[in-house]
């Protein structure tokens, strides 16, 4: 049979039954604005938005950059809204990830679109990696989980702007028990009074304490008040069995233990 050629519906109009016309052809209807093939990546911020949440799953956090882990983050806080440029300002007034969420709420609230939404959002991710690291301290005795026990006095004190004394009560097998903040003072000096540090470490039953305080300067050198209070909350422990192992002094990105710098 020979090869046909040069057909068209012109030329095949022969075949239709009388006073029928061949259907033109239509071009295919418009593509909507919001709408995309299975090929073409979604526009707009929820194209964006998925694009980022992909990224998370396929290659894990490290691949995200500081601002965009807070991009995503701010998205809880505001999912109808466009959060990159307020994670760019954000990281541009502090500086890093960490630094955002553990901001003062006066400082967040100078930042352009930071509300109580954001505000929030932030303090709920400082909340969470906080308890996360608390529970890998409780796993194992604190003294055999030293840097584990700094990391954690760390992010939960090195960026204060008051200071703040923390005791973590232990019980005979060096565990914690508590995690207790007993007073907050100003930017140098924080009140702390032994008789309350040891009720309250009776009626936790507690063992031994290692105290803890910040200096908002950033430098952990001991000052002389922070001397005698050791030595005092040290010997009012002692006439009831209890042990104060260290007394440690969270800097930026420093600290200080008395017991290593034979202080205790």
């Amino acid at each position: 049979m020979g090869k046909l050629t040069g057909l068209s519906e012109a030329n095949l109009a022969f075949d239709l039954p009388p006073g029928i016309a061949p259907r033109p052809s239509r071009p295919p209807p418009p593509r909507r604005k919001d709408q995309t093939s299975d090929t073409e990546p979604e526009a707009g911020p929820e194209g964006h938005r998925k694009r980022l949440r992909d990224k998370l799953l396929r290659a894990g956090p490290e691949a995200l950059a500081d601002y965009e882990l807070l991009e995503m983050l701010l998205f809880l806080a505001l999912p109808r809204v466009d959060t990159k440029p307020l994670a760019k300002r954000l990281m541009a007034r502090f500086g890093s990830f960490g630094r955002t969420v553990s901001a003062p709420e006066p400082e967040l609230r100078g930042v352009e679109g930071a509300g109580d939404a954001v505000i929030a959002a932030l303090r709920l991710a400082r909340a969470t990696a906080l308890k996360l690291m608390a529970e890998e301290v409780r796993e194992a005795p604190v003294l055999n989980n030293w840097e584990r026990l700094i990391d954690y006095l760390s992010a939960a004190l090195a960026r204060e702007s008051v200071e703040q004394f923390r005791i973590l009560f232990l019980d005979s097998r060096n565990r914690l028990l508590a995690d207790e903040a007993q007073a907050r003072g100003t930017v140098n000096h924080t009140p702390v009074y032994p008789r309350e540090v040891v009720k309250r470490a009776l009626e936790l039953g507690a063992t031994a304490l290692i105290l803890v305080h910040n200096h908002p300067s950033g430098d952990p050198t001991p000052s002389r008040a922070d001397r005698e209070m050791t030595a005092e909350v040290k010997a009012a422990a002692a006439t009831l069995g209890i042990v104060v192992h260290d007394h440690l002094i969270i800097g930026n990105g420093r600290h200080l233990s008395f017991r290593r710098e034979g202080l205790l």
